[in-house]
């Protein structure tokens, strides 16, 4: 008897009776297709890809080998790396993967160190352009998630954003460096909703979500207008909204933007599950801006990422789970992309914007 009940308390250590349905935790949900429907395996993808949206995780010149020699497995003929930097960490990581040809391509931040003093601009435009004949060949990540720039390193410019006047020379001089700009504005919708039973991004809204009663913090809707007039007002510079300018939840938001600005485009990345849900609505609204958006990861450098993204913009596969990879519950299904636009968002398109 005393055996027995020894392991009944084994066995609630275990944590065996939390997986009933009113004692689970969200966190631990892990759920497997029990559909017997067709799976796609892809190894590479189906046409050369070049990844305009991805950092440098590589540190060391064997790193960068090893990433290579996945690259050429997956298919992936550049990867640019948004470096976010200025100054000495600039060129350190330009040293680094400057040494693999046009393998790589690195992209520079902007130096906002004293943004709130006279003469910060001169000097800013300054490093711009130290960091162009560095060989830096666009600029970003810059990020604004409602308080103002803060990816750029090594000094973040709380309370300036994108549309603010004092950024004016800074989108002219990368409009004569020909120099394309990656900006992320904003956070997917869910990270600003309730985080309750309501919502259905729950599990990755909580890690990320916006914390709304920060004092001057700009709104989703505030974000995307920083966006829309600094795209409006420098027609001359190229823009690439990173991860569909956090639009998944309306992209017609987004639609809107790129029918009406020549310079705007929009890269993938990182968006993979939040749109996986959608497959029939992200096949239209691909098919339709086919000459505006760019293939991205944003999401390390394993082929078993690579190959995630590939299936969902391929395949036309069902019902299957990525919990791990990308942290939702939720089943993703595959768009289907036509060959045609495949083409475009995996290469044609990226080509236009890194043609100077």
């Amino acid at each position: 008897m005393k055996k027995t009940f020894t392991i009944l308390l084994m066995w609630l250590a275990t944590g065996a009776l939390a997986q009933t349905p009113d004692q689970l935790l969200l966190k631990n949900y892990r759920p497997k297709s029990i559909y017997n429907i067709p799976v796609t395996k892809i190894e590479k993808a189906k046409y050369p890809v070049i990844d305009m949206h991805s950092h440098p995780y590589g540190k060391t010149n064997e790193d960068l080998k090893q990433w290579i020699k996945t690259m050429d497995k997956m298919g992936i003929e550049k990867t640019l790396i948004l470096s976010y930097a200025t100054g000495a960490k600039f060129d350190s990581i330009y040293q680094v993967y400057s040494k693999f040809g046009d393998r790589f391509e690195v992209w520079c931040g902007f130096d906002h160190t004293g943004f709130k003093e006279p003469g910060w601009i001169d000097r800013a435009v300054k490093e711009l352009e130290r960091c162009a004949r560095v060989g830096a060949k666009g600029v970003g990540e810059l990020g604004d998630k409602g308080l103002g720039e803060f990816y750029s390193s090594p000094t973040p410019a709380w309370g300036m954003h994108i549309d603010d006047p004092r950024m004016r020379p800074l989108w002219k001089k990368c409009a004569e460096l020909r120099l394309p700009v990656n900006v992320h504005v904003a956070e997917p919708m869910w990270m600003y909703e309730k985080m309750d039973s309501t919502n259905d991004g729950l599990m990755n809204a909580y890690i990320w979500r916006v914390d709304q009663t920060k004092p001057g913090l700009l709104t989703h809707a505030q974000l995307i207008g920083t966006l829309e007039k600094a795209v409006r007002e420098n027609p001359a510079t190229t823009f690439v909204a990173c991860h569909y300018a956090n639009c998944e939840y309306d992209l017609s938001i987004l639609g809107n933007l790129l029918g009406k600005y020549p310079n705007l485009y929009a890269d993938i990345s990182a968006r993979y599950a939040e749109t996986a849900t959608i497959p029939r609505y992200m096949n239209t609204f691909l098919e339709k801006h086919q000459d505006k958006i760019v293939y991205g990861t944003d999401m390390g450098a394993d082929p078993e990422m690579y190959a995630f993204t590939f299936r969902i913009l391929e395949s036309k596969d069902e019902h299957f789970y990525a919990t791990e990879m990308t942290g939702y519950h939720w089943p993703l299904h595959g768009f289907g992309l036509s060959d045609a636009v495949l083409k475009k968002v995996y290469q044609t398109n990226a080509k236009k914007i890194l043609k100077r």
